[in-house]
């Protein structure tokens, strides 16, 4: 069974940006987890609870075949955090698929990730995409490669197809 870690903060996450694309996932049969800078009770934007399973610092590259950043003013949480930053180069460094959607983009932009990739993010963080490399469209949905990224709530359900769509091509070419 596939994997797939979503780091979420523990407040003010974009409800529909999380729970969206979980729910595809989860209804095609992946397995999703969530972490964030705290466990148990999580709340977005608009009052959606979740549950954060572990911290962020208890996520292993080697037992996801994902890692999805979730946007939201909450995300600001993970622009420079060490854990987060390391996280996505891990997972993008062993060729997995390393998305973010809305504002948390800005967190690969940070991890030195987007460099030369084709990426989109809400407009407050254009220019820190662009400040790290990558090639801002301000699209809904870009994919260039393991990278997938969605500009904000609007773009989530697309965006979890994305991630659905590259998971199953994984598991084909491997």
């Amino acid at each position: 069974m596939k994997k797939v870690v979503f780091i979420t903060a523990p407040e003010v996450f974009r409800d529909e940006e999380y729970y969206k694309p979980k729910k595809i996932l989860e209804d095609a049969g992946i397995q999703v987890l969530t972490a964030s800078i705290k466990k148990g009770e999580i709340t977005g934007r608009f009052g959606y609870k979740a549950v954060s399973d572990m911290t962020i610092d208890e996520v292993k590259p080697e037992n996801f075949d994902a890692i999805v950043y979730i946007g939201g003013a909450g995300a600001q949480v993970f622009f420079e955090n060490p854990v987060a930053l390391k996280l996505a180069n891990g997972f993008y460094n062993s060729k997995k698929i390393t998305a973010s959607i809305c504002i948390a983009g800005v967190t690969l932009a940070n991890a030195g990730v987007l460099k030369d990739k084709t990426a989109t993010v809400f407009i407050d963080g254009k220019d820190s995409l662009v400040k790290g490399g990558a090639n801002y469209t301000g699209n809904p949905l870009e994919i260039d490669g393991n990278i997938i990224t969605g500009n904000g709530p609007e773009a989530a359900e697309d965006f979890g197809n994305a991630i659905l769509k590259t998971l199953k091509e994984t598991v084909l070419s491997s």
